[in-house]
């Protein structure tokens, strides 16, 4: 809702536990609602699959379709809050966390919501987090209604947070979880304002790249499928090699299956394959219950062959040509709704602020603090009107900032380039060591606002 600035069909938004319903928001010409059943069957559609979970679930499950232009560059899955308690679980009729795991192999982006006052992981949510093992990459998390409470709480909260997901989501690398309010209504606390813009900034521009990344994501997955592929054909053809003709199948197949994690191990060493490419061992033994080994086909060496000249030739190639294409495209962004809202304007992110700050101002902004540095500049010996580049860098120093950027501050307030400051200058450089102490960044070039008036027109001319 927040994202689409409008209500799409079959939404409810409240306190209480609302929808129990997977909703796929999508665009369309007129806005409307689809029924699960029929989506399942529109060819246009990518849901077919869908079609294997049964009724229960299709009753659950809709397509919204609106003319909104957010959703002319993405799609928008949104599932079922999710509950605590085993009642719950049992009354959905559907295998709540395989539907999770069918959206989570083919969306771009997992997107966990918390509220600042439920930080609670029920039993429901854990294994909802762990159906979407292996989609670690894809997943980031939102910590909502963060201005109902106040800094020294937020704080608090943000840490429990963090110890609940580590017990959740065993990965090495910490989540990424950015905090604000994800509505239109006024901040109820307004001491983190800063830090909600900034982090619902980094959302958008994660969400922006979205599109543009898409075909690198495909090829991504059609080599992650590819070498599962060729892993499966191994154990499967092993399998087969080692059933009997005639007697003893079904004692021969159980034996396999218990022995399958010596199996990997064999054939990791065979036929020299990353232990993280094969699947996991559970699952394999689970599936291969139901299965009848004597009708698995033997390894056909030339198919293998094929896969493997596909990723070592193919799939360079493939890459070559989607970069060439992306570089001759305009960038594909998401625009429309509360994106739309901060790309312009004197309320868009960092407008006024850091290097930006006195762009609208015809006076020369670092001229308020001009007096000081000036008091500074002449306890330096300046030598007709200017101090040499040693001078500068013992008062620049003082900063504490590293070499590396004191560097290409001195690069940026050397207006003519000729080694030496002269008052102006050293008050710039003075300006952007304040802007880098601050905690913003520099600019690559220096923006005419910030250029000293002395030096405005032949800086102008040369460029």
């Amino acid at each position: 809702r927040y994202l689409l600035e409008q209500d799409f069909p079959g939404m409810r938004i409240g306190p209480e536990p609302t929808t129990d319903s997977f909703i796929a928001v999508m665009y369309g010409e007129t806005e409307g609602n689809v029924p699960g059943n029929a989506l399942v069957v529109d060819p246009k559609k990518p849901f077919r699959k869908l079609g294997r979970f049964g009724n229960a679930f299709l009753n659950r499950f809709m397509c919204s379709q609106l003319p909104n232009e957010v959703l002319k560059s993405i799609s928008i899955i949104d599932s079922p809050g999710i509950l605590s308690g085993e009642k719950q679980r049992i009354s959905r009729g559907y295998d709540f966390c395989q539907v999770l795991q069918w959206f989570a192999e083919r969306v771009d982006r997992i997107i966990l919501l918390f509220d600042a006052h439920k930080l609670d992981i029920s039993d429901e949510f854990s294994e909802a987090i762990k159906s979407f093992r292996g989609q670690d990459d894809k997943i980031r998390v939102v910590l909502n209604k963060a201005d109902q409470v106040d800094t020294q709480q937020l704080m608090r909260v943000y840490g429990a947070l963090m110890w609940s997901l580590g017990k959740v989501i065993d990965t090495p690398e910490v989540l990424r979880v950015y905090i604000g309010s994800f509505w239109a209504h006024p901040l109820r606390n307004t001491d983190n304002r800063r830090l909600f813009e900034a982090e619902a900034q980094d959302l958008f521009k994660d969400i922006q790249s979205l599109p543009q990344k898409a075909a690198v994501r495909k090829l991504n997955d059609l080599i992650k499928r590819a070498r599962l592929a060729k892993v499966h054909a191994y154990i499967i053809s092993y399998l087969k090699k080692e059933m009997p003709s005639v007697f003893g199948k079904e004692s021969k197949k159980k034996e396999l299956i218990n022995k399958l994690p010596e199996i990997y191990i064999q054939l990791q060493r065979e036929y020299h394959i990353s232990a993280g490419d094969f699947p996991e061992v559970k699952k394999m033994q689970e599936l291969l219950e139901n299965c009848d080994f004597t009708k698995f086909h033997s390894l056909k060496p030339k198919l293998i062959e094929a896969v493997d000249n596909m990723l070592a030739n193919k799939i360079a190639s493939l890459m070559n040509l989607i970069s060439q294409e992306e570089s001759n495209m305009p960038t594909e962004m998401v625009h429309g709704g509360a994106f739309d809202g901060t790309m312009a304007g004197p309320f868009g992110h960092g407008y006024g602020e850091g290097a930006k700050e006195g762009a609208d101002e015809e006076e020369w902004v670092v001229a308020k603090d001009k007096p000081a540095y000036d008091e500074i500049f002449y306890t330096l010996s300046p030598i007709n009107g200017k101090i040499s580049g040693i001078s500068a860098k013992k008062e620049m120093v003082t900063s504490k900032l590293p070499n590396s950027v004191l560097g290409k501050i001195w690069k940026l307030a050397d207006c003519d380039g000729d080694g030496m400051l002269d008052d102006e200058e050293f008050a710039l450089a003075k300006h952007l060591i304040k802007i880098k102490l601050d905690g913003y960044e520099l600019p690559g070039t220096l923006p005419s606002h910030l250029v000293p008036p002395s030096h405005r027109k032949p800086f102008q001319t040369a460029e």
